[in-house]
């Protein structure tokens, strides 16, 4: 396997410059894994332009587009090219799996699009937020981004020349030039993976780790032998008392089922992530003897017989320190499959609620700094629709940590958040997953199956403390199962499990903790929505842009 590092920082050099440094178009994303779809991109405030530059290697045409979930139906594209006749550009939007429509307002202006050494390099600007319906509007929030392309400039049937990516544009970190290649290499060993969902557990020491100096890891990359196989991996610290090594399914009673700690963690779509150049995972140094738990959880969907798997997560560190100690705290519904918190079938919508209240946790710690989250991971399985993550404040609600109002099971991203989030002593945390189950004939379990569902959030904060899990379920010792599919009663078993005390845990990282079986979950805002703004992109003069750009540059450089 080739390795991804020159690849994946903003100013390295690409195959034939299509990644090469720009310093007006500062953010960058590889969309497909071959590295053959390159996009950049800028902008000069919230509320103006941005710009963006789509390099392909291809002669043949191009398409990028702003989508809900990932597919066709309802997303905003452009498609372009340089044909026998000169440069073509067109704003569409799409109806279905099939060709787009052109948009009566075009949106999108051209600002250069040419063909060099076998790639089609294709730069336009647009408002961040228009007055098209047709439009896709950008907000702060993590967007899906399609893209296609062909062989020729025919636009025709894409066959697999086709992707998605979430992408955060408004909120995005750039990636720094990386100035060393070492990696700790964790892996699974040939496992046998048997059939349906099944949970492989490997707990071991770092090796070769200087127990004179600590590491820090900044980047986590995952290594996926079977994509068909692997549906997430979550990398866990363990508590002191877990002294010896073992291979072997998880959750069977084990002294390394109390690793909970979260390191490292990937979901199915995801990719790379980066930390800031100022923050890194604690490793080694004074707990150079610690013990850690890789786990995958495997979705052998097909019954496959004979399958092995050696997936697992190279973590890159440097051994230079760095400012912060990153942390990261588990949120949302406790996930365990003996509670009785069930989802009937038949519901277009039922919510479900994780309560996280931090007053819990100077029970177990001694010292609690205001927590800087910074970067998420939402998740849930399949039946999963929408995951939100409010923030209180002495009772009301102040914010959202996160919102994924289009949550996609095939793209779990960590995402970073860009505008940091103090969370103070006493704040509350809620995280709400919304199901829908139409059409499902069984109640929809809590559990760690596939076809189970979990509700959680995976805040990364700085700086770190011991604290690694924070999350609750109802007291459904009061409640009945909930097997109907009668509208009505779905709505009022929701209703009624929302208002059951909460019995809230929080544990540190030697398996101390400490309960509160009255919490309560607190009413959570609508969704923020986006303002039209008209504005005429394509009487924008692009030297104001650059100006503008590199003021924003200059900003963020001296924050």
């Amino acid at each position: 396997m080739r390795p991804l590092l020159p690849f994946l920082c903003l100013f390295s050099v690409w195959t034939r410059g299509a990644g090469a440094s720009d310093p007006y178009l500062p953010f960058m994303e590889y969309l497909d894994q071959n590295h053959l779809v390159c996009l950049k991109w800028g902008f000069d405030n919230l509320q103006g332009n941005i710009t963006f530059k789509l390099t392909v290697n291809t002669t043949g045409w191009v398409g990028i587009g702003f989508s809900s979930d990932g597919g066709m139906t309802g997303a905003d594209i452009v498609m372009g090219g340089v044909g026998p006749s000169g440069h073509y550009f067109t704003d569409y939007h799409a109806t279905g799996e099939f060709m787009p429509v052109v948009d009566e307002q075009q949106s999108y202006t051209l600002l250069s699009l040419i063909e060099s050494e076998g790639q089609t390099i294709m730069t336009f600007q647009r408002s961040i937020q228009t007055c098209d319906d047709n439009d896709y509007q950008i907000s702060a929030q993590p967007i899906k981004m399609i893209y296609a392309y062909g062989l020729t400039d025919v636009i025709s049937n894409h066959r697999a020349r086709r992707g998605a990516k979430e992408v955060n544009l408004l909120n995005y970190e750039p990636r720094i030039t990386l100035t060393n290649l070492n990696y700790l290499s964790i892996t699974m060993d040939n496992i046998t993976v048997p059939h349906n969902t099944y949970y492989h557990c490997k707990v071991m020491k770092f090796q070769n780790l200087d127990p004179k100096n600590p590491y820090h890891i900044y980047q986590f990359e995952p290594v996926i032998e079977h994509p068909d196989l692997v549906h997430h991996i979550l990398l866990y610290r363990c508590p002191s008392f877990v002294k010896d090594p073992y291979d072997k399914p998880c959750y069977m009673g084990d002294i390394g089922d109390a690793c909970f700690g979260v390191v490292a963690a990937w979901a199915v779509g995801g990719g790379v992530f980066e930390l800031p150049e100022n923050m890194g995972i604690p490793v080694g140094g004074a707990d150079s003897n610690a013990f850690y738990r890789l786990e995958i959880h495997y979705n052998n969907l097909n019954n496959e017989s004979g399958r092995t798997d050696s997936s697992g997560l190279r973590l890159h560190y440097t051994v230079q320190p760095r400012k912060y100690d990153v942390g990261i705290l588990t949120t949302g519904v406790l996930p365990h499959s003996y509670l009785n918190y069930n989802i009937p079938p038949k519901a277009a919508q039922f919510h479900t609620y994780g309560v996280c209240n931090t007053t819990l946790f100077s029970q177990i710690v001694t010292h609690v700094p205001e927590l800087q989250v910074f970067a998420v991971l939402l998740h849930t399985h399949l039946a999963g629709r929408k995951v939100r993550v409010g923030h209180y404040r002495n009772g009301e609600q102040i914010d959202f940590l996160a919102v994924n109002d289009k949550y996609n099971f095939e793209l779990q991203q960590s995402v970073s958040l860009g505008n940091v989030k103090n969370i103070k002593q006493g704040d509350e945390i809620v995280v709400e997953c919304t199901y829908d189950t139409s059409n499902r004939t069984n109640v929809t379990r809590m559990g760690l199956a596939t076809t189970d569902e979990m509700c959680l959030a995976f805040l990364y904060y700085y700086p770190a403390i011991k604290i690694i899990t924070c999350n609750s379920h109802p007291n459904t010792s009061m409640s009945e199962d909930a097997t109907t599919s009668d509208q009505d009663t779905i709505a009022a078993q929701e209703s009624f499990l929302k208002a059951l005390p909460q019995i809230q845990y929080v544990s540190n990282d030697d398996y101390s903790y400490s309960t509160n079986p009255k919490g309560t979950v607190r009413e959570m805002m609508e969704t923020p929505t986006v303002t039209c703004h008209k504005t005429n992109a394509a009487s924008r003069i692009y030297t104001s842009w650059i100006m503008n750009l590199a003021g924003l540059i200059l900003s963020i450089a001296i924050m």
